[in-house]
């Protein structure tokens, strides 16, 4: 197994692992999107509640988040030990420098949009992740809620209302969401024409299309999430 080591621990190696991980966190980003399209039904949060159950409850979502926390690791420690393999191999910067044709500011500092949007990740986790299963800012605030769950009934935290109280309460929370779904729009612009071009698919014939496509999901998909906390926050208004 000493040439997966050795590729994996090499340059191509570490930005094949960046392309991969970062495809499959595109795919998530997709289907949690979906789910939570719930939240806009008018329903009273019921779907979205049911779907918050079967997504914590369900074994084969747990299985799948075992690979989503480990995508999200490889691709954060593979970025940084990118990052430091860079400066090390020019530990003095330029003194002048000159941006390349179609290099724009947000290609040449992936990592700090990277680490913003890892900021927000985990402040999502502490606001709603956090609070549904151990109730830290809001416990005996949130009603509870039954949920039918087919053959059985599970009383829950009534997620929707743990994601209406924050987003309606917390109005800066909605701000940093949305100036961080602007900043992951420009990750995934970047991100994803980059992960093509790691993998050699670079022509002239499908470069424009695969452009083209990345431009089109880093739009659609922060949007979607920009417009939950947008909904609410204008709703209790």
């Amino acid at each position: 197994m000493s040439w997966l080591s050795t590729t994996l621990t090499s340059s191509i190696g570490r930005k094949l692992v960046m392309g991969l991980t970062g495809l499959f966190l595109v795919s998530f980003l997709f289907v949690h999107g979906i789910g939570n399209l719930a939240l806009f039904k008018n329903d009273g949060g019921m779907a979205f509640n049911a779907y918050t159950v079967f997504m914590t409850t369900s074994p084969i979502i747990r299985v799948m988040e075992i690979f989503l926390v480990a995508g999200f690791g490889f691709h954060i420690y593979t970025a940084l030990t990118l990052t430091n393999q860079n400066k090390a191999a020019r530990p003095q910067g330029y003194a002048y420098k000159k941006s390349s044709p179609g290099v724009t500011w947000f290609s040449q500092n992936m990592g700090t949009s990277g680490m913003v949007i890892l900021v927000f990740l985990i402040l999502h986790l502490i606001n709603f992740y956090a609070e549904y299963h151990y109730g830290i800012m809001y416990d005996g605030k949130i009603p509870m809620v039954d949920i039918n769950m087919g053959d059985h009934t599970v009383n829950v935290r009534n997620m929707y209302e743990i994601v209406k109280t924050v987003f309606q309460q917390q109005w800066w929370v909605s701000v940093l969401y949305v100036g961080s779904m602007v900043l992951l729009g420009m990750h995934l612009a970047h991100g994803f024409q980059s992960a093509f071009k790691t993998f050699g698919l670079e022509h002239k014939k499908y470069t424009p299309a695969i452009i083209s496509i990345g431009n089109v999901i880093a739009v659609l998909l922060p949007a979607l999430f920009a417009s939950m906390p947008l909904y609410f926050l204008l709703t209790g208004l």
